[in-house]
């Protein structure tokens, strides 16, 4: 039986925390590249769009209409610029222990839903939008995107099938189809 110095095992407790604190860095920047190739095939995500381009843009929008930009704050990633009956507003995205979800006050934060990917975010709050009345409780209210150009008919029919079912594998297609369904599974 061998003894480690305190100075060895140290060096290795060191080691470990880097290696976890690695591993940590790497599965943050996956999810945030996968959460970016999403973000891209939505058509709705207009990059680097300021504030005020996005007000330009939401101006003469219906109540509800929104679209997702690049924060302009450094400790933001994105941010969901919707029009509300008050006129354009600004709501930011937090990315926290690889989750997104809405920035709030400090004491509504613990009862936010998180999600994996900002597309995840804005297709929940646009199912509560368009599934529950509005008594004045809900307070974000998503229902149509802005799109940066018109989309495809490819990608709205594919849009339509992900409303319409999640057993897209099981859909009398050619795989090559069941994949392009299977790389947007969201219905927004």
């Amino acid at each position: 039986m061998t003894c480690q110095s305190s100075e060895a095992t140290d060096a290795v407790e060191t080691n470990r925390r880097a290696d976890d604190n690695s591993r940590a860095v790497e599965s943050d920047e996956s999810r945030i590249a996968l959460a970016m190739k999403d973000l891209k095939n939505t058509g709705w995500y207009w990059g680097s769009l300021s504030a005020s381009e996005a007000r330009e843009v939401l101006q003469d929008a219906a109540e509800g209409t929104f679209l997702v930009r690049d924060s302009s704050q450094r400790d933001y990633l994105f941010t969901i610029s919707a029009m509300t009956s008050a006129g354009p507003t600004n709501l930011r995205i937090e990315y926290k222990h690889g989750k997104f979800k809405l920035d709030s006050v400090v004491l509504m934060r613990p009862k936010l839903k998180q999600f994996n990917s900002v597309v995840h975010l804005v297709e929940h709050y646009v199912t509560l939008s368009r599934t529950h009345t509005h008594n004045g409780m809900l307070q974000l209210l998503l229902i149509k995107p802005v799109y940066t150009s018109t989309p495809s008919l490819q990608h709205l029919c594919r849009i339509t099938i992900n409303c319409r079912t999640k057993q897209v594998q099981d859909l009398p297609l050619p795989n090559r189809l069941k994949d392009y369904l299977m790389d947007y599974t969201y219905n927004v």
